[in-house]
């Protein structure tokens, strides 16, 4: 089989993507290790395993993210290419959506906005607000940093007893917006808030936050559509809160299948000069 393997290192997870040199995606998994090079290698003899494959059956290793500049230019013989990161999103969050053009976001230790289009993938900006936020805050505040822990937690929380919304401000209506919007994070929070109210209000306020600086870089560059990639598309209340942004701001969100993978995906596709994934 002839296997071209897609790595995306991140701050804290590697994700692994195989494609054939046609765009037919193969298997995808993810892996966590304390070091870029562990990760890296763990994550390929696990995907070779689980695909009863050879190291003879990948043609290349593909490399991207934070990560893939500790690792050498052979990975057990088989050759290495490097594609620049912002490139590997872009490239990946519009093969995976199917769209033409759109910010892709992708949410992981941070957060990166990338400018997608038909010819080129232009990072626009970021922020550090992420998914090391969510583990960072909720290490302190509930006492859990584990991310199955934080959603547990989260599930018995109540927002009104950590936001304050404009219904808890005003009297009166504030234009369009709705009295349930938040007017501030945290701005009931008191030292009586449980676990749970703390757990949800740290995810409210990263999804709100990721979400809304989306909408100010469409309004700027004249982007209709925003695609959201990596780990934390996979938190229930993610989707929940980008779908009542896009309520609100009329600019449509979506987290396609694999975005978890959208970066692994899209090195593999850049390095083959490949625009979409093969269907089955």
């Amino acid at each position: 089989m002839n296997v071209i393997l897609g790595i995306d290192i991140g701050g804290s997870t590697t994700k692994l993507a195989g494609l054939t040199p046609e765009g037919k995606l193969i298997h995808t998994l993810q892996v966590r290790a304390s070091d870029p090079v562990t990760s890296a290698y763990g994550g390929l003899g696990r995907f070779l395993r689980e695909n009863n494959l050879k190291v003879t059956d990948l043609s290349t290793i593909v490399l991207t993210g934070v990560g893939a500049s500790f690792l050498p230019d052979q990975m057990l013989g088989v050759p290495v290419a490097r594609v620049p990161e912002f490139t590997a999103i872009g490239r990946g969050g519009l093969a995976l959506s199917g769209k033409k053009e759109a910010l892709v976001v992708s949410m992981g230790t941070g957060t990166a906005y990338v400018k997608a289009g038909a010819d080129t993938e232009v990072h626009i900006g970021g922020s550090g607000v992420g998914g090391g936020t969510i583990e960072g805050l909720c290490a302190r505040l509930c006492g859990v940093s584990h991310f199955s822990s934080i959603m547990e937690l989260a599930e018995t929380g109540d927002l009104k007893n950590v936001n304050l919304t404009i219904a808890d401000i005003s009297n009166a209506p504030i234009e369009t917006l709705p009295d349930t919007v938040t007017a501030s994070n945290f701005g009931k929070w008191r030292d009586n808030a449980t676990p749970g109210d703390s757990a949800l209000g740290v995810l409210n306020m990263v999804f709100e936050t990721i979400g809304m600086l989306a909408v100010f870089a469409c309004r700027n560059d004249g982007i209709e559509d925003v695609i959201l990639t990596g780990n934390l598309t996979t938190i229930p209340r993610a989707k929940w809160i980008f779908d009542h942004i896009e309520m609100l701001y009329h600019i449509p969100f979506t987290i396609p299948p694999h975005a978890v993978f959208a970066t692994a995906i899209g090195a593999v596709l850049a390095q083959t000069g490949l625009r979409q994934l093969k269907e089955d």
